[in-house]
């Protein structure tokens, strides 16, 4: 049995007021990896991990892999980002593409982290002071903790990472937010499992797209960053569903 697990911490949309936004937690031997940052973050992980059955915090992940910018990946990180300095005395271990890292500080995050009242003074604080970047790269795999890593530049609004994960001798395929792109599909199929966005509008996935996939494939695949309004029952690729534990 693989020793790496994929926990469904969200699996909705940024509209959505019956999911949490979708977000995961990879662990193997001991080691977490998040996948996106969610807004309160530390409550999305209790909610999830109760119904897996789990003893788990925000103490136990140091690692947060953020896709893109787009709110409902990233607006827990400011709060994740506060704790980890202010309750542990750490800094978050921040794993991004070059694009990602070079807007999420100084477009994103400055406004409300730059500046803090230490009870004397107005201190200033930049990216380094509660984050240590960790580089995605587009063309080379890297390694965080045991998982080995490779990115591909889906297509969307803004620059956004779907990833390949390889660890314990099993591998993941991460869609991201993306349109349907036939070379994302080539890029994730060798997975043993893969998680796929579906969603409308011209930057996301139409279900009718992945149904009409061979059997085979989406026998893979999950289906996570649905509407409220998509009838999971009636699809005919398995949703993923908030705290669901998998193996690849």
């Amino acid at each position: 049995m693989s020793g790496f697990e994929v926990i469904v911490l969200g699996v909705g949309d940024t509209f959505t007021d019956k999911h949490r936004t979708t977000a995961a937690l990879l662990h193997c031997d001991g080691f977490y990896l998040a996948i996106d940052c969610p807004d309160t973050y530390r409550s999305v992980l209790r909610s999830a991990v109760a119904i897996a059955g789990r003893e788990l915090s925000l103490a136990d992940i140091d690692h947060f892999l953020i896709t893109h910018v787009h709110g409902d990946h990233m607006n827990g990180l400011e709060g994740v980002a506060f704790f980890k300095r202010f309750a542990e005395n750490k800094r978050v271990r921040l794993v991004t593409s070059p694009e990602v890292r070079s807007v999420i500080w100084d477009q994103r995050l400055t406004a409300s982290m730059s500046t803090l009242w230490d009870g004397q003074q107005y201190k200033q604080l930049g990216f380094d002071d509660y984050f240590e970047h960790v580089p995605l790269s587009w063309t080379d795999a890297i390694t965080v903790g045991p998982f080995t890593i490779r990115a591909r530049r889906t297509v969307h609004h803004i620059p956004t990472s779907a990833l390949f994960i390889e660890a314990g001798g099993r591998t993941l395929g991460w869609s991201s937010d993306t349109a349907f792109d036939p070379a994302l599909i080539a890029f994730l199929e060798p997975a043993d499992l893969i998680i796929h966005e579906t969603n409308l509008g011209p930057a996301h996935t139409s279900y009718a797209s992945l149904a009409a996939l061979p059997e085979a494939l989406r026998a893979k695949m999950r289906l996570n960053h649905y509407t409220d309004s998509f009838d999971t029952a009636a699809s005919n690729i398995a949703c993923l569903r908030e705290g669901q534990v998998l193996q690849p």
